[in-house]
C-alpha cells in the first residue's frame, strides 16, 4: 500500500500547521500507524521559508508531549499532485490554496476543523499576535481534529 500523504497548511507555516504536523506524527507513532503515512506542513505565504517554528509553538506542544521540527515552506501548485490530503486552518488559507490550485489533481482539500466534532468547519485560530492561553488552545483544538483525522482515515484505509 502506498502511504497516505497529508499535508498541514496555515498563513506563515510557524504555528498552527508545523503544530498540526507534529502533533499527527506524534498520534500516529502512539498508535503504530506511522509507516502508512507521509506528514508535512507549509504555508500559503513567504513570509517565513526556511525559519523554524514559533518558539511559544514549540513550547506548548513540549507542556503538551510533543516535540517537533520543522523549516517554513510555501504551499504551490504541486503539493496538489504529491499530496492526498490537503488540511487547511482556516477560510483564508483555503482561498489562497484555491487559487494554486490545479484544474486536475487527486487531492482533497478540507479545513482542519471538518475533523472537530465540537465545532465542524470552523477556523482554528492564529494565535501568533495573542499570549500562551491562545498556543494552549489551539493545540487542544489541533489534537482533537488530529485523533479525528486519524481515525477517519484509520477506518478510510482499513488501518485497524
Amino acid at each position: 500500500m502506498a502511504k497516505i500523504k497529508v499535508l498541514f497548511v496555515c498563513l506563515g507555516n510557524i504555528c498552527r500547521s508545523p503544530l498540526a504536523e507534529g502533533i499527527f506524527k506524534q498520534r500516529i507513532m502512539e498508535r503504530g500507524l506511522d509507516a502508512f503515512f507521509e506528514v508535512d506542513s507549509c504555508g500559503t505565504a513567504a513570509y517565513h521559508i526556511g525559519e523554524t517554528p514559533d518558539e511559544r509553538s514549540i513550547a506548548n506542544a513540549k507542556k503538551n508531549g510533543v516535540d517537533y521540527t520543522h523549516r517554513g515552506r510555501q504551499a504551490k501548485a504541486h503539493d496538489f499532485h504529491r499530496f492526498d490530503y490537503i488540511l487547511a486552518m482556516d477560510d483564508t488559507n483555503v482561498k489562497n490554496l484555491k487559487a494554486i490550485e490545479p484544474k486536475s489533481h487527486d487531492a482533497r482539500l478540507k479545513k482542519m476543523r471538518d475533523y472537530d466534532e465540537s465545532e465542524p468547519g470552523a477556523n482554528v485560530p492564529d494565535p501568533y499576535y495573542g499570549c500562551e492561553d491562545g498556543f494552549q488552545r489551539v493545540f487542544d483544538i489541533l489534537d482533537a481534529s488530529v485523533n479525528n483525522l486519524i481515525d477517519h482515515l484509520a477506518h478510510e484505509y482499513k488501518l485497524h
